[in-house]
């Protein structure tokens, strides 16, 4: 993925790709530009980061967690 660096753009250490579809739908999770796993649900976002000694207190926070392709409520694929 090539993104254009800016000044006032944030490099979160985790990163939550939109819903790929499957039974059920899942998203994968990147940290520091790795994929590490997959989610189902936002506890599977959180188990995840604290696997890798990451704790994190507001999933709002863009600077924290990005969300890409829908936010933390967003668990079906797209129509």
């Amino acid at each position: 993925m090539t993104e254009v660096s800016s000044p006032y753009m944030s490099h979160p250490r985790i990163q939550v790709l939109g819903v790929q579809p499957g039974v059920p739908p899942f998203r994968i999770v990147e940290i520091d530009g790795e994929v590490v796993g997959s989610a189902h649900t936002v506890t599977d976002v959180l188990e995840t980061a604290a696997a890798f000694g990451i704790t994190v207190h507001d999933l709002d926070d863009p600077d924290v967690v990005r969300w890409v392709g829908g936010g933390k409520y967003t668990w079906k694929p797209r129509r």
